[in-house]
């Protein structure tokens, strides 16, 4: 008799886009996505959003406050590639165009549980003075064609980009473990 014990094991993610600090920029909005190995896959919720427009607030914090939620579950059949988040914040520059304003990426927690993960963001900038001005003159400042890109080391080596700001992201995580289905033949 032959015995088919497939095993896999889920990851949930189930929380919130909750804030940022970009001390100069206002009315500003976010995409997420998420990046992860071969062997990963979505099974349910969305990989990607995109949220509302917000502005900042008017206490001390002056923080642009989203609450974007997220709620996906990944299967797998090992951690290699464990899913990692990429963050893309755009806003309007002085010619009303949207503009990049930072990336980031931090992996999902690898522990059950209520995580708080904060995220430096980074804008790439144009290496000469020639093409910054170039690029602030056309509306057409440097950004990545895929922003998935953030979350990879491979072409990344020859990039300038300063920390531009601070994300916040809340959220739970949840890798549970599936009872072996054990199949009988007759």
């Amino acid at each position: 008799m032959a015995t088919a014990s497939p095993s896999v094991f889920l990851l949930m993610v189930n929380g919130q886009v909750e804030s940022a600090q970009f001390p100069e920029y206002d009315d500003l909005y976010c995409k997420y996505c998420f990046v992860y190995g071969q062997d990963w896959a979505p099974t349910a919720g969305l990989e990607e959003g995109i949220s509302q427009i917000t502005s900042k607030s008017q206490d001390v914090r002056q923080a642009l406050v989203w609450n974007f939620p997220i709620d996906v579950t990944f299967k797998s059949t090992n951690p290699y590639g464990w899913p990692q988040i990429v963050l893309s914040v755009y806003g309007p520059d002085v010619f009303g165009n949207d503009v990049v304003r930072g990336y980031g990426a931090v992996h999902v927690p690898f522990s059950p549980g209520r995580h708080k993960r904060t995220i430096p963001m980074f804008v790439p900038e144009s290496t000469s003075k020639l093409q910054k001005f170039t690029s602030w003159f056309m509306g057409r400042r440097p950004e990545y064609t895929d922003p998935k890109v953030v979350a990879q080391g491979e072409g990344r080596e020859a990039i300038t980009a300063p920390r531009k700001a601070v994300f916040s992201v809340h959220g739970l995580t949840s890798p549970r473990a599936l009872a072996l289905v054990h199949i009988k033949g007759t």
